[in-house]
């Protein structure tokens, strides 16, 4: 009991910290090129440690928000120039979670040009060991409720990620990783209307026939049939909320 039971923790400093500078940038509020007050400031405007400060300071420059410049301080970044891939999910939940239509179009198209090839190089490059990855993957998918949004999310990342790691490209999983929290973050909405399960483990058992069969061409095909239905099911969802 004792180990079921850990103790309950708020929300660090140091991400409420993060949380409203991220808010202050992305609104604008803070603009281009401002530079913010030193940390002794801010932790006395703030109320909080300088610790706390620096740690979320550097946090904000690991996503590029802020530079962190000797003898002059943190610097507001044009994030469009200089944030990076980590970003992305700060856009995502920015504005309590709303889908802005915008970012959600870059990246479905980046999908479209990233997963569409990494399909075809795994129909072409599969080993028998993905092979029985993939069929692994099908037969646990057919064991897990479909109102469990949590493991619908994380088995159909792992889906797509053995589609990059067939793919013969080690350089691709990698990239699937460093986008792990967007991707995810997106899923956990998609999968949030669970009459979409059925239709997404559909498309996956396709694309295993098309990858067992070294088909590129379907399995191309089938990626854009999964990616165009994730995009219908965003548009509604956003069109739902206005």
């Amino acid at each position: 009991m004792q180990e079921l039971l850990q103790p309950i923790k708020t929300e660090s400093l140091k991400q409420v910290f993060v949380t409203r500078f991220e808010e202050l940038i992305l609104s604008g509020k803070l603009s281009i090129g401002e530079k913010l007050p030193s940390e002794r400031e801010l932790a006395l405007q703030l109320n909080v440690s300088r610790p706390v400060v620096h740690e979320g300071l550097v946090d904000l420059a690991s996503k590029g928000l802020i530079s962190l410049k000797p003898r002059i301080g943190a610097v507001v970044n044009d994030y469009r120039k200089e944030g990076s891939p980590e970003i992305l999910n700060s856009l995502l939940s920015y504005n309590n979670g709303e889908l802005d239509p915008q970012i959600l179009r870059g990246i479905l198209s980046m999908r479209i040009l990233f997963e569409v090839e990494t399909s075809r190089l795994a129909a072409l490059n599969r080993t028998d060991e993905h092979l029985g990855q993939f069929h692994e993957i099908i037969n646990r998918e057919g064991k897990i409720g479909h109102g469990n949004v949590e493991a619908l999310t994380e088995i159909d990342f792992q889906f797509h990620h053995l589609t990059a790691l067939s793919s013969g490209n080690f350089i691709y999983p990698l990239l699937m990783n460093s986008m792990k929290s967007v991707y995810t973050n997106l899923s956990r909405q998609f999968f949030n209307d669970a009459s979409v399960v059925p239709r997404v483990f559909s498309f996956h058992q396709e694309m295993v026939r098309a990858i067992e069969d070294k088909d590129e061409e379907t399995a191309e095909q089938v990626m854009r049939k999964i990616l165009r239905h994730g995009e219908k099911q965003f548009i509604l969802m956003i069109n739902e909320r206005k």
